[in-house]
């Protein structure tokens, strides 16, 4: 237990170091990337490593309130530069636009808005009723049970910590998955106490909004990220924040697809805190191709 433990806040430490830029000058941060077992670069490392370049640049008394992004080319698993412009800086909100950079190419664009603390009007939409996080398993006690019918390129990563626990509402067999709604629940933290910072704790929600997003819109069709014969790619993402959060406390991350057309499918997700606070909302456009 104790290794376990310790392996637990060596992959969080991992994970918060990965968004601790090399600042290179004139707005300008190299990141370094890891390997999940993905064929490319995980698009969550990019979104939060890209939020943290633009959050460097603007007032710490403004905070995110909302990043649209498009993924232009798969990344490597080498450093990736980001540039942040300096669009605006009014009254209450400030503009950042960055771009991401490897290998002499433009592989990403991110724009983003932070506002200043503000009143207004108050409604959210309702939590969904789910059990609690400690009546169920994480993710990988469930990929245990299958880690020999993983494809090879997943099984190295798979049962190891990566710094983000997931529990399933409804989990699927991932090889042999039941055709279900489109629709999913997965309760997210980060299992060890993280900085107080909350810039940290948006840049590390950015990152896990793109955790298994995708995936929903493919639960209709029997399929999982793990099905060989499925092709996917994240063409855009957008996020917006709206109350403040912990994540090294758990939030309920609540998806659904309402849309798969032209080989494409339109993903969106919720996040609530355990008291139902809707907290930040998300979409995400994929390209989802079966091969021949």
């Amino acid at each position: 237990m104790e290794k376990q433990n310790i392996s637990i806040e060596h992959s969080v430490a991992a994970l918060v170091k990965l968004l601790q830029l090399q600042d290179l000058g004139n707005d300008r941060f190299l990141g370094q990337s890891v390997n999940i077992g993905s064929p490319a670069v995980f698009g969550g490392q990019v979104l939060g490593q890209a939020l943290a370049a633009a959050d460097r640049t603007v007032d710490p008394a403004r905070t995110i309130h909302s990043m649209h992004a498009y993924f232009l080319l798969p990344g490597d698993f080498v450093p990736i530069e980001y540039e942040v412009e300096r669009e605006r800086d009014g009254r209450s909100f400030t503009t950042r636009y960055v771009r991401a950079r490897q290998n002499g190419n433009t592989i990403f664009e991110l724009s983003a808005s932070f506002q200043t603390r503000d009143t207004g009007l108050e409604h959210q939409a309702p939590m969904p009723q789910v059990p609690p996080p400690e009546a169920l398993q994480t993710d990988i006690e469930h990929r245990k049970l299958v880690i020999d019918r993983l494809p090879a390129r997943w099984r190295l990563k798979a049962l190891q910590p990566n710094g983000i626990e997931v529990r399933p509402v409804d989990p699927l067999d991932p090889m042999t998955p039941a055709v279900r709604p489109a629709q999913m629940q997965v309760w997210i933290r980060v299992p060890a106490p993280l900085p107080d910072d909350p810039l940290i704790h948006r840049e590390l929600l950015a990152f896990v909004s793109d955790y298994g997003l995708i995936g929903v819109a493919l639960r209709p069709h029997g399929l999982t990220i793990f099905s060989e014969q499925v092709r996917l790619a994240s063409l855009d993402h957008a996020m917006w924040f709206h109350r403040d959060f912990r994540l090294d406390d758990w939030l309920l991350y609540t998806m659904d697809s309402p849309n798969a057309n032209g080989a494409r499918v339109l993903c969106r997700g919720s996040f609530y805190t355990r008291d139902g606070k809707l907290v930040a909302s998300t979409a995400q456009e994929g390209m989802v191709r079966m091969r021949q």
